[in-house]
């Protein structure tokens, strides 16, 4: 019982973490207004914060995710 109430908890914070991420993706591909001459390192705005920097924050968040809340767990 201990070992699935741990694994609820990953379940519910990776679908959280994905949830953040398509959000983040969803806002900067289609909501975000930039102006049409904005580029961040020859790519257009938009794409830069929702593909690029996008999944830079999401690694960071799932590694520290990964080492503070989950836990090795003998599935035997």
């Amino acid at each position: 019982m201990k070992n699935l109430k741990q694994l609820n908890k990953e379940a519910i914070i990776t679908c959280l973490l994905y949830f953040f991420y398509f959000a983040w993706w969803y806002y900067f591909a289609y909501i975000y207004k930039s102006g049409s001459n904005d580029f961040i390192f020859g790519l257009p705005s938009w794409f830069f914060y929702s593909c690029v920097l996008g999944l830079v924050i999401i690694n960071i968040l799932v590694f520290l995710a990964v080492k503070i809340f989950f836990k090795d767990i003998d599935l035997d």
